[in-house]
């Protein structure tokens, strides 16, 4: 057997051959070629669509792929399902932990096992435990419950319970994207490390190319389904990915910022109400939004950033403190967001912000359809103006759908971000809330969803942005806020703002 295809400590190496998957008439891979030699740090990049999530669904078993081959330490695969990958020595890290947070680090790896006993030695266990420990390149608090645990930490131990499986090929999907910097910096550095012994071979997804040239050895990348290029890192330039990904390198803003007049527009002054467990709250004590500025909200998921935006539309009561809004009270009730021209874009809109079964046009007119003239109550819904404004922001925001008559649902998240975006920028804005509006779109889209807000903010719009993704604050906010445990922990002008700083802010290890 080759050492490519698996190393004397043990580290899998795997190849597709021609691998092509097909849904009815779509072809979701077509005859996609790529190998990742064992021991090897592999980056597989591409636009939501591309067909990353396919490729590593028939590795893995979840799909049966159409046509091709799989070669797992130089053997053919019959990946029939997920059971079958596990016993070859493939595992998966998925984007979002698949932990549970009730029970210890030590606990969610023992049952992790197919052989885990109904009753458990636990003087055995932990013994073991210890033992296996010992072999790895980074420790987790095996008697802490996970939800004590922080991001870096819960990352660790899901690359860890792949490991204590025994895997040796693992697929990291998106593995940084709740993590901070330096978290991401330290478990990248590990695994790496990981790599480099020749314990394991890596096969990660993700749209940073930060994470690429520092960390993987090779690149594969993939547009509409088939593999267009790719290489050794250091050999291929950050614009050549990005032209392979796009079919041309896109287009970058500069964004630039104009000077605004600053007025006050929304205050919160001692706004308490309780989280989403009901155990803890979220507190902030005093917080100004200025018209012509972006204030960005940093920080890890879970912190109290999506009770914050629940509050500011009125989906979650406070249990004291007061929000005003150009000097009044505001409850945030649909009168008083027409009143004082405020606007919202919620996480995941298709969910929180559209009726999925509904057109696209019916949900384009969420905000007009009651309005008459001269902004007058109307009691019978006009189809004609609804038309027309429809076909209006469907063109000004580039929305892609078959129809202003197709459901809303039938839409790519690019394209129900922009829709969402396009109906919540009509007309005159005051303010606009919006929590992670690029959150799992593709480059094109991120790029389109950005130049608009900048452009909202140069025309003196005040914009909230909620963001987990850190990248996107430091890039379109005139101020950065870190929240952390519900509360506003840090403050930096983005001119003086340290990466490092606010990474430390956002893990609760601020001064």
């Amino acid at each position: 057997m080759s050492r490519a295809l698996r190393t004397e400590a043990g580290a899998i190496g795997i190849e597709t051959l021609g691998m092509t998957m097909r849904f009815g008439e779509f072809t979701a891979l077509d005859d996609v070629s790529i190998t990742v030699p064992a021991g090897s740090f592999h980056a597989l990049l591409g636009e939501n669509g591309a067909g990353k999530s396919t490729l590593v669904k028939c590795i893995m078993g979840f799909y049966r792929a159409t046509a091709g081959e799989l070669l797992v330490a130089g053997q053919e695969a019959r990946m029939t399902d997920p059971r079958v990958a596990q016993a070859l020595g493939l595992g998966m890290v998925y984007q979002h932990f698949t932990l549970v947070p009730s029970l210890t680090a030590a606990e969610n790896l023992v049952i992790s096992r197919a052989d885990a006993p109904a009753v458990i030695d636990w003087r055995r266990e932990r013994a073991r435990l210890a033992a296996f420990m010992e072999t790895m390149p980074f420790k987790v608090p095996l008697e802490q419950p996970v939800s004590r645990l922080a991001a870096g930490e819960k990352q660790k131990l899901e690359i860890l319970k792949q490991l204590y499986l025994g895997n040796r090929f693992l697929i990291l999907d998106e593995p940084t994207s709740v993590l901070t910097p330096d978290e991401a910096d330290e478990v990248l550095g590990h695994v790496r490390g990981l790599t480099e012994a020749g314990e394991i071979t890596v096969l990660m997804i993700t749209h940073k190319f930060r994470e690429v040239t520092a960390f993987a050895d090779a690149v594969s990348i993939l547009r509409r389904g088939r593999h267009v290029g790719g290489g050794k890192v250091g050999e291929i330039s950050v614009e050549e990915m990005s032209r392979a990904m796009m079919g041309k390198a896109p287009e970058v803003s500069k964004r630039a910022r104009a000077g605004t007049e600053r007025r006050e527009v929304m205050r919160l002054r001692g706004v308490r109400a309780q989280d989403r467990t009901g155990l803890k709250s979220i507190e902030i004590e005093d917080v100004a939004l200025n018209s012509g500025e972006i204030l960005g909200i940093a920080g890890i998921s879970g912190n109290g950033q999506m009770e914050l935006m629940e509050v500011l539309t009125g989906q979650r009561r406070t249990m004291g403190g007061e929000i005003t809004v150009k000097g009044a009270p505001f409850g945030a009730t649909r009168a008083e967001a027409r009143t004082h021209r405020m606007r919202y874009l919620p996480e995941e809109p298709l969910r929180n912000a559209c009726a999925p079964r509904m057109s696209v046009a019916e949900n384009l007119a969420f905000r007009i359809f009651d309005e008459g003239r001269n902004g007058k109550p109307a009691f019978w819904k006009n189809d004609r103006a609804i038309a027309r404004n429809a076909t209006t922001l469907i063109e000004g925001f580039k929305v892609k759908t078959a129809s202003p008559a197709a459901r809303i649902a039938s839409l790519s998240g690019g394209n129900v971000q922009r829709a969402v975006l396009g109906r919540e920028l009509t007309g005159e804005v005051d303010a606009l809330i919006v929590s992670n509006p690029c959150f799992g779109l593709d480059f094109a889209a991120v790029s389109t969803i950005r130049d608009r807000l900048m452009a909202a903010r140069n025309a003196g719009t005040a914009i909230l942005l909620i963001s987990e993704d850190l990248d996107e604050i430091m890039e379109l906010s005139d101020r950065i806020l870190v929240m952390s445990e519900g509360q506003i922990a840090f403050e930096t002008p983005v001119e003086t703002a340290d990466i490092g700083e606010i990474g430390r802010h956002m893990a609760g290890h601020g001064e």
